[in-house]
């Protein structure tokens, strides 16, 4: 039977089935194939189930079926896999609070990573009650976020939220993603109409917010649309974004494909129009050294898998040889 995981928490999934909503789990034989984490489930995957005669219902997770989109981060510290968060999303709301939290780079990065999963990013600049430079901020974001359109919102008095109405359409899903305290789990009791999320006040002194939201799960609306609320982040980092990146900088990468050299590192090469661009002022130098600073991030972590891979493979024919040095040489009897 088929499914969607609606909520997942340590390991734990409620998934909705034409059966009903229900705990699922995912069996042995799953976690033992799944090789990397973005072969196991996450909120917003659909899902094969085979149902467990109990009561209440269970179900165990038989296999995931393909993702249409799926929003992903880089693991947490060294480790250079990938880290799901949200799979078949159809909007990706960017949430980036008008307080401190305020930053063009960070949009441009969320951005990267709003592309890359297949999703449409939507930029919210929240909390414009607190802004008394909303026309700049505004022209500022816009300059940065291309095609993406951006909102100026506030949940707490309602401003600019009929603005949001155009994405809330009945079966189509969408996601938060920002920092904590920038006011995602607010929105989220805005749109819901009644208070489901927990909230808490940032602090004073940096604007940052404590995590209110622990686990990934969806909501349905009212207007029938549904939205995931995932945990905030301290800091984003990029995965496998490649062409993430190259959607969020599409200007530096038509000047990049305008330079002489094929190989151009935009430094003092002749020809280059990344440079010419940068001395005449149509290039932010900022908006280039972010580009050049995610880039920089992926060539790092590409190299990182291919050395993982590399010792991986060693040791692969490490073992081969022992197995093949313990075998009967010809004309030996084993014992």
């Amino acid at each position: 039977m088929p499914g969607r995981v609606i909520a997942e928490h340590k390991g734990q999934y409620r998934v909705q089935t034409e059966a009903g909503e229900m705990a699922a789990i995912l069996p042995g034989k799953v976690l033992h194939a799944a090789t990397r984490r973005d072969e196991l489930p996450v909120v917003g995957d659909w899902v094969i189930l085979q149902i467990l005669p109990e009561e209440p219902p269970k179900a165990l997770v038989q296999g995931i079926l393909p993702r249409r989109s799926c929003l992903s981060r880089k693991e947490a510290g060294t480790r250079p896999g990938e880290q799901p968060v949200a799979a078949n999303i159809d909007t990706l709301f960017l949430a980036v609070g008008l307080d401190g939290n305020y930053r063009l780079r960070r949009i441009e990065r969320y951005l990267a990573v709003a592309w890359q999963s297949g999703a449409d990013p939507v930029v919210l600049l929240t909390k414009v009650d607190l802004c008394l430079q909303l026309e700049e901020r505004l022209a500022e974001a816009r300059a940065v976020a291309g095609i993406a359109s951006v909102h100026a919102v506030s949940a707490l008095t309602g401003e600019g939220l009929d603005a949001l109405a155009q994405y809330l359409v009945p079966r189509r899903t969408l996601a938060l993603l920002g920092s904590s305290g920038v006011g995602k789990s607010t929105l989220i009791n805005h749109l819901l109409g009644e208070q489901v999320q927990s909230t808490q006040p940032v602090r004073a002194g940096d604007s940052k917010g404590r995590h209110t939201t622990t686990s990934r799960q969806i909501f349905l609306l009212p207007s029938g649309a549904l939205v995931v609320d995932t945990p905030g982040i301290r800091e984003l980092q990029i995965g496998d974004a490649w062409e993430g990146v190259a959607e969020a900088f599409p200007e530096i990468e038509e000047l990049a494909f305008g330079c002489r050299y094929a190989d151009c590192q935009h430094e003092r090469e002749p020809g280059c129009r990344v440079r010419a661009a940068l001395s005449d002022g149509t290039l932010d130098p900022a908006r280039f050294e972010n580009y050049r600073r995610m880039r920089r991030e992926l060539a790092y972590q590409e190299s990182t898998r291919d050395r993982k891979a590399e010792r991986e493979r060693k040791q692969q024919v490490k073992k081969l040889c022992k197995m093949i040095a313990r075998l009967p040489k010809k004309g030996e009897s084993g014992r």
